[in-house]
């Protein structure tokens, strides 16, 4: 039977929907907050009524609630514990979970707040963003036998490496130990959801295998509009890098680029430059790495400046998972791409044609190098990653693809309804 009628009748009612997050989508410091909130933005234009449950570190100012208020009916903000909150240290210490999950759970003020939300009724979509967060809504869930869509940024068992291979070596047992206990917790999580979204066919058939049933692919996007007028200084030998380093990976990219990528590029072109720019730059990279030639910006709340002023972005990432909005939106930009293949996942870029590809610091070097030395060649190169970027990235059809999601499970009959997972 063809279910495509009533799919795309779910999809075209407004739809109630609940969504959890455990950070605030305002700013855009990260691409986990991009993502939510041009996906927030897309589905509110699309007449859908989004309610919002965050547990946020930060508080909502009135710049969060003028950027939220337009797209969301609510906007309800509980504050996370501190790191070094007593609850925090002992969950820590000798709870069964993996360590992110302990520092976002036991929030019994959440889970109040959550089962309240409930009680209301009317939710068509309950989603919960990151198996990491669902730790105080999982009781009440499984309780109330209430479906749920779970939606995974990264493979987070997967991303250990980035953090863990940096630990002194007599703690790396612990390192092994608390990935072992994020694979358990991810089998839990996904195993419960009636749906589960990845962002990557890579990242989904990992989270198939784990949870046991297909997982759906919502990709990242980018706004395409917003880049459409940048063109790139490709005569300026100026290399771009952009991150949250909150995050690993990201650390791990800098710091590796500037090891082992750069030196062997400043032999053969001493006149390049190297700009760094991201929230929540380390504060010892500059003593670190002290050469004039690098440019530690930290945050820029004009990303298109600095694509403008740049004649390449430098995506030198080694893990990660996912699909990388910053490399996204380097593309949308036109900025000529020279990347490894983890920078490029998910993306559908080919080497040569959208970007230039190499996995080892030597043959990054070279790529940049050419990069750099060829602007004609590298203009194409960028122009040709914008137009695969607008016509396969944008957040109109990743909000579409999501939307598919949705009335898969609002569909009359889905067996959802009576708590179990509908087909994918």
């Amino acid at each position: 039977m063809n279910d495509a009628p009533a799919r795309n009748a779910a999809a075209s009612r407004p739809l109630r929907i609940l969504l959890t997050l455990p950070y605030l989508p305002w700013p855009i410091t990260s691409g986990g907050k991009a993502r939510q909130f041009h996906l927030i933005r897309e589905l509110a234009g699309r007449g859908h009524r989004l309610t919002l449950l965050v547990q946020s570190k930060t508080e909502a100012d009135e710049a969060v609630h003028a950027a939220l208020s337009p797209f969301v009916e609510r906007l309800i903000v509980l504050p996370r514990r501190a790191l070094r909150h007593p609850r925090t240290l002992w969950h820590a210490a000798v709870s069964p979970l993996p360590l992110l999950t302990t520092v976002n759970g036991h929030a019994p003020a959440l889970a109040e707040r959550f089962a309240a939300l409930l009680d209301e009724g009317g939710w068509d979509i309950v989603q919960i963003e990151h198996s990491y967060g669902f730790e105080p809504f999982a009781a009440i869930l499984a309780r109330r036998r209430q479906p749920f869509v779970l939606t995974e940024h990264n493979v987070e068992s997967e991303l250990g490496a980035a953090t863990y291979g940096k630990w002194p070596a007599p703690l790396r047992p612990l390192a092994r130990y608390d990935q072992a206990r994020a694979r358990r917790w991810e089998r839990l999580v996904l195993s419960r959801a009636a749906a589960i979204v990845a962002v990557t066919e890579s990242d989904a058939r990992t989270l198939s295998a784990v949870g046991g049933r297909p997982a759906h692919v919502v990709p990242n996007g980018v706004d395409t509009a917003a880049f459409a007028a940048v063109r790139p200084n490709v005569h300026s030998r100026h290399a771009l890098f952009l991150g949250n380093y909150e995050y690993a990976p990201n650390i791990d990219a800098v710091e590796w680029a500037l090891t082992h990528v750069w030196p062997l590029v400043w032999e053969r072109m001493p006149e390049a430059n190297f700009t760094v720019c991201g929230h929540g730059l380390p504060s010892g990279w500059r003593g670190r790495f002290p050469d004039p030639r690098i440019h530690f910006r930290g945050y820029v709340p004009d990303l298109t400046q600095v694509q403008a002023a740049s004649a390449a972005f430098l995506a030198p990432l080694r893990f990660g998972g996912g699909s990388k909005l910053k490399v996204l939106e380097a593309m949308a930009a036109g900025l000529p791409l020279v990347s490894t293949r983890e920078g490029l996942s998910g993306l559908g870029a080919v080497d040569g044609v959208h970007a230039r590809v190499a996995d080892t610091p030597e043959a990054l070097a070279h790529a940049l190098i050419q990069t750099l030395s060829d602007p004609t060649g590298s203009r194409t190169v960028g122009e040709a990653a914008r137009a695969h970027v607008q016509a396969h990235f944008d957040w109109s059809q990743a909000a579409a693809r999501l939307e598919a999601v949705y009335a898969g499970l609002a569909r009359p009959g889905c067996p959802a309804a009576e708590g179990q997972p509908c087909p994918a």
